[in-house]
């Protein structure tokens, strides 16, 4: 008998050992996706007849506080930014405020997605703490949407503004006072609530506020308004869009690039602009040219032994006056290249760029031939201000195109001439290019400029349209394109800014609705209805996978 307890009891040992050395997973139960919630708060959410300099908040469980200064909307502005605190894992929020709150005024701390459980990240949505200094709180609200005026998709972080209308009230508020309301569109949302407002007449404005002080610096933020000031309350639900004004005419200092250009940095624009550069008190001659990509200008002339040089510049009523040193450097050298605007090489002009301008051009020295060596006949253009040539011929389908300058074909204005260059141009089959043809409806005025666009937001093909409806973009290199229509209201084929103290908006975008995908030998005919307003899709919320862990 005692044996065969002995037995039994060696048998249960090796299995509870057994059971022991096994590898499992630990779960940790079902995943929690709750946010906090708020327990209590002192003074109590929604309190009037403020006082006090001190908040405290208590949760349910443990918070963080996740990119604070970002999501954070005090409303109305403070000049001292309230001390918030802690900083590490708590259940409760301290808010400590530094400045001196204004009188019968409804105060709203929105915290945004600002604060989350400790643990799995659950954010408390638009969290928002409100008092009241005075004997009420306000509850009247105005909402409405955020768009750009020119970009398909708006910026995220947009702050929203009320600006009191009073009798101390002057249009350089925007600039130099802060709103009496604001709120923020922050990452996700395109569109705005103001709540907690009180009755009466307001200036309403969007910003995309870069040095984040609620100001408008212009240098660098965008604008949006009301033309029209706004009464509350009201049932309105307002539009703004976004526009990056252009500054006034302003000059900078010269850098001298080499032994005989300088580079010549301003801000707005240089039509009317006059411009002379001087050693002593005579006039040099010189060429001005665009500095490509930047808002700069290049001011060509012939090298000199000079100490200094002068500039005077001048723009309407503006007008500066520079001195600067001339160091011995190089000069530039004369160099030929292509430009590739985009790989629709079919539509496209082919154009070549010059390092220095061109002042001498002979077309006899330049040949066009086909494949089968055939000379082509062409035509040239000089474009003086961006130094290129561009060059205009008869296109024909699956043709390789050779140009050949040969020596001498191009002088600069240091007269200096271009080695033999060769350069080659092939086009496509008509199979391999597709033909987009747009029908435009319900067009409020004319005339229109409709524009496809690439991926990257460059611009493919343009169609000015005075009168007709119907745009035929043909020989489109196969990719997918976004198609828009601008209201040209002052008819300069080009799409102009607003401005926010001549109360002029940007020139109206609209885009059509989705992507065009253009394939290679199809005909894709779109109707382009331009009282359709383009809606963006809301982005898809990637949820993060959280790693498993396991042990004995």
């Amino acid at each position: 008998m005692l044996k065969n307890n002995s037995k039994y009891f060696l048998f249960l040992l090796v299995l509870i050992m057994a059971s022991c050395a096994k590898r499992g997973s630990i779960t940790g139960g079902l995943k929690d996706t709750l946010a906090p919630i708020l327990k209590s708060s002192y003074p109590k959410n929604f309190s009037t007849e403020f006082k006090g300099t001190e908040i405290k908040l208590t949760f349910d469980e443990f918070i963080k506080l996740k990119d604070l200064k970002k999501q954070l909307i005090i409303s109305p502005p403070m000049k001292n930014e309230p001390l918030i605190s802690p900083t590490s894992v708590a259940k409760f929020i301290t808010i400590k405020i530094n400045d001196t709150l204004q009188p019968n005024t409804t105060y709203s701390f929105n915290f945004g997605q600002s604060i989350e459980d400790n643990n799995e990240g659950n954010p408390l949505s638009q969290f928002k703490y409100v008092f009241s200094t005075g004997a009420i709180i306000d509850s009247l609200s105005i909402s409405g949407t955020v768009k750009d005026g020119y970009e398909k998709e708006v910026e995220s972080f947009v702050s929203v503004m009320l600006y009191e209308v009073n009798d101390k009230y002057n249009d350089s508020v925007v600039y130099k006072e802060s709103p009496r309301y604001i709120t923020n569109t922050l990452d996700s949302l395109k569109t705005f609530k103001l709540d907690n407002l009180k009755a009466g007449k307001y200036l309403l404005v969007a910003m995309k506020d870069y040095g984040s002080n609620n100001k408008f610096n212009p240098n660098k933020d965008k604008i949006a308004f009301k033309k029209e000031f706004i009464t509350i309350p009201n049932d309105t639900t307002y539009e703004l869009k976004l526009f990056k004004e252009v500054l006034p005419f302003k000059a900078f200092k010269p850098i001298q690039a080499s032994g005989n250009r300088l580079i010549f940095p301003y801000e707005g624009k240089t039509d009317e602009m006059k411009l002379k550069v001087k050693n002593n008190e005579i006039d040099l001659p010189i060429i001005i040219t665009k500095f490509p990509k930047k808002d700069s200008l290049q001011i060509w002339f012939k090298p000199l032994k000079v100490d200094s040089l002068s500039m005077a510049v001048s723009k309407g009523k503006y007008s500066k006056n520079f001195t600067f040193k001339i160091k011995e450097q190089k000069k530039d050298s004369l160099n030929i290249t292509t430009v590739q605007k985009s790989s629709n090489s079919f539509r496209d002009s082919f154009v070549l760029e010059s390092a220095t301008p061109i002042t001498k051009m002979d077309a006899s020295k330049i040949k066009l031939i086909n494949k089968d060596s055939v000379a082509v006949a062409f035509t040239t253009k000089y474009d003086d201000f961006n130094q290129q040539i561009v060059f205009d011929f008869k296109k024909e389908l699956s043709e390789n195109y050779t140009f050949i300058i040969m020596p001498g074909a191009l002088t600069d204005y240091l007269e200096q001439s271009n080695i033999n260059i060769t350069f080659k141009l092939n086009t496509k089959s008509i199979e391999e290019y597709g033909n987009l043809k747009v029908s435009l409806q319900n067009v409020k005025r004319f005339p229109v400029l409709v524009q496809l666009t690439n991926n990257a937001g460059d611009v493919v093909a343009t169609e000015y349209c005075e009168s007709k409806t119907k745009v035929e973009f043909s020989f489109i290199d196969p990719s997918l394109f976004s198609l828009r229509a601008i209201y040209d209201d002052n008819k300069n084929a080009i799409w102009d800014t607003g401005n926010f103290l001549e109360k002029r908006q940007a020139e109206e975008v609209i885009y059509f609705s989705k992507e065009i995908p253009v394939r290679a030998n199809w005909d894709i005919e779109q109707v382009f209805d331009l009282s359709i307003p383009y809606t963006p899709e809301p982005k898809k919320k990637v949820e993060k996978k959280k790693k498993s862990s396991s042990g004995f």
